[in-house]
């Protein structure tokens, strides 16, 4: 599958955004002042992460992308030995009350007329909160936009109007959706689910999930916008998530991926 069809369509990505740091290096040693060892720093890499994931696979299928998203950034800090790959910690910095929230002056600012989709990636951190919620999902009704959801909130009743994207996890901790609504949910191994149907997905080797539900995000966002159809967006979504199950970390589809799917 090729790209260039992909080009013409605009969208906003809204969402909390984050820095993955993986930080490389060895423990041969154990520190002499408690029983833990010590992590001798070899190099460390940088990723772009959480509504930056979303943004950077629809760029890579092909989509003009504009991002509203936090300005005090995240950082999520991994600890890896070089060897073998292993993470041995994890670190978060800057979540929740470092947050500013996304302010209706903020909405007022963006222009969703200019939009072929407006994408919400919500990992709860603060960003978008349930008062700002329903002003993005009343913009997108009145202009006659979809509007993509991928929440962590367990009452999601403030995405009035919206396609939701959730995982089984979350699927089974939701306390409250809108009236209006249609729901897919990813279930690993198993594929996705839409309106009482599941939609396998091929055997893989799985090495990292970390960001595939963000590759299956932005993979439904753009198959969708083109086609008009779950199935066959949900089919696309679900391949190119089995390209990114197995790289390490946070990874972002590639030209030559999709072009292999």
């Amino acid at each position: 599958m090729t790209t260039q069809r992909r080009k013409s369509l605009k969208v906003l990505v809204i969402g909390d955004a984050c820095i993955d740091k993986y930080h490389y290096g060895y423990c041969d040693r154990l520190s002499p002042e408690a029983p833990v060892p010590v992590f001798r720093h070899s190099h460390t890499e940088e990723r772009e992460g959480m509504c930056f994931n979303v943004a950077n696979n629809l760029v890579a299928l092909g989509c003009h992308v504009d991002t509203f998203r936090n300005i005090e950034m995240i950082y999520k800090e991994r600890f890896v030995d070089a060897k073998t790959n292993q993470h041995l910690l994890r670190s978060d910095f800057g979540e929740n009350n470092s947050v500013e929230p996304l302010s209706v002056a903020g909405i007022k600012e963006m222009d969703f007329e200019s939009y072929d989709a407006v994408v919400v990636s919500d990992y709860n951190k603060g960003f978008v909160t349930s008062e700002s919620a329903p002003l993005i999902s009343k913009h997108c009704m009145q202009s006659h936009i979809p509007l993509f959801v991928d929440s962590k909130k367990r009452d999601l009743s403030c995405f009035e109007g919206a396609i939701i994207k959730i995982n089984e996890k979350e699927w089974d901790q939701v306390t409250r959706y809108p009236h209006n609504y249609e729901l897919v949910v990813t279930m690993g191994a198993k594929g996705a689910s839409w309106n009482n149907n599941t939609y396998k997905t091929k055997e893989c080797e799985v090495f990292d999930v970390s960001g595939a539900g963000d590759t299956f995000l932005a993979s439904l966002v753009s198959e969708y916008l083109h086609t008009s159809s779950f199935e066959k967006a949900i089919a696309f979504a679900n391949s190119c998530s089995r390209v990114v199950v197995q790289k390490f970390g946070t990874y972002c589809l590639k030209k030559k991926d999709v072009e292999q799917i």
